[in-house]
């Protein structure tokens, strides 16, 4: 009888740490950037609520002349669950997050407007994503939560 030497078939334990190795490497560049996307992806709220209070504030302008100095009188609210609290003036919010300050210049007067929307979309406590619109429809990002991790 001939014996046959059985063939062993697998990976050795070094070919194994190689490759945990790479997914490590691969996992450390990949995770930072998608949490960076889906952050940009949180501020969009802010940008479409800003847009949508934008045209509620030109609508009430063009029936009566003057800006609306609250959400029920321009006819806006936010709908869902909001990562935003979002200003019309010093005490016109709409309440959805606790904690958050207005950020700076939100005023509404009967020519002029700044509405302005705060929100914490990484879960740090000491930085806020802040965001204005102005009756010019111009969008400012205050302090941009994303870059400032």
């Amino acid at each position: 009888m001939t014996s046959k030497i059985a063939e062993k078939k697998g990976f050795t334990l070094i070919e194994l740490m190689i490759v945990v190795a790479i997914i490590g490497i691969l996992a450390s560049i990949a995770i930072p950037n998608f949490l960076k996307f889906t952050s940009k992806a949180k501020q969009a709220e802010a940008k479409n609520n800003l847009s949508a209070i934008f045209t509620s504030k030109v609508s009430y302008f063009a029936e009566r002349d003057s800006y609306g100095a609250t959400f029920s009188a321009i006819g806006w609210s936010a709908e869902g669950t909001s990562r935003y609290e979002y200003f019309l003036a010093s005490g016109e919010t709409t309440g959805t997050v606790s904690g958050i300050t207005m950020p700076s210049g939100v005023a509404v007067d009967t020519n002029s407007f700044t509405a302005g929307a705060a929100g914490n979309i990484d879960g740090e406590t000491n930085i806020y994503d802040q965001w204005t619109i102005n009756d010019r429809k111009v969008i400012t990002n205050v302090v941009n939560d994303v870059v400032s991790d």
